[in-house]
């Protein structure tokens, strides 16, 4: 299958379990992985044979602004819910959200949740 790949969408977003993390916000960074028939558009060159990236790109930042999760797999959760029943040519979508300043002591580069959703647990 085909894939169309948003990697490292950074956002500014107001979530986590802390009080500190929803009140003071923090980056996250966003990667997907569309999976989709693409031949129609490599055939045509066609936009609306594919799904536009900028929708999605967008998408994604409605969501985040629009709420303040406690836990990134519910943000993950929406987003792929939300890209499954706005694009029917998705017939599964991998989600990654990376969160670089968890409130964990410790060194490490980053934190983070990956779900893979198909068309058929929507």
């Amino acid at each position: 299958m085909d894939k169309i790949v948003l990697k490292s969408i950074k956002i500014y977003g107001y979530h986590g379990v802390l009080e500190k993390e929803r009140e003071n916000g923090q980056y996250f960074y966003i990667d997907t992985e569309l999976f989709l028939d693409l031949k129609k558009a490599g055939e045509s060159d066609e936009l609306m044979e594919t799904v536009d990236y900028s929708k999605v790109y967008s998408i994604i930042k409605e969501i985040n602004s629009n709420n303040n999760f406690r836990l990134i797999e519910r943000f993950a959760h929406i987003i792929s819910r939300e890209m499954l029943s706005t694009f029917q040519e998705i017939q599964e979508i991998v989600v990654r959200i990376k969160k670089p300043c968890a409130p964990i002591k410790g060194k490490f580069k980053w934190v983070g949740v990956e779900i893979k959703r198909t068309r058929d647990e929507i």
